[in-house]
């Protein structure tokens, strides 16, 4: 079965989020279905996207999980962002929070620290 993702997220400024989108995801989006949302494709058939939804801002709570954490993290920081929060679970999974202008919860997973 073939499915594709698109997560959204209610924003109530449309240009301030675009903006801070295109810093934590470190492009501009992949295309602009209207004048009200604009659309990142993070790997095949798996989009996020910003929609002006002032009503609903800030209760998006999404994690992407990646395989090269560091690097992800490390470039996020590199354009200027800072994590609300870090954290390692039990099982050594670790996660870094951002919140946009609005509120919604956009988290970072990476797998343990292989060790060395």
């Amino acid at each position: 079965m073939d499915v594709d993702l698109f997560a959204g997220i209610p924003v109530s400024n449309y240009v301030a989020a675009l903006t801070w989108y295109e810093r934590l995801l470190g492009r501009p989006p992949a295309f602009f279905p209207n004048d009200v949302e604009a659309v990142w494709e993070l790997g095949e058939h798996r989009y996020v996207y910003i929609e002006l939804r002032p009503q609903h801002a800030g209760h998006a709570k999404h994690t992407l999980f990646f395989s090269d954490f560091d690097t992800v993290i490390d470039q996020i920081t590199a354009r200027g962002l800072e994590p609300k929060l870090r954290e390692v679970y039990d099982n050594g999974v670790r996660k870094t929070t951002y919140l946009d202008p609005d509120g919604n919860e956009i988290g970072f997973g990476g797998a343990p620290v292989e060790p060395s």
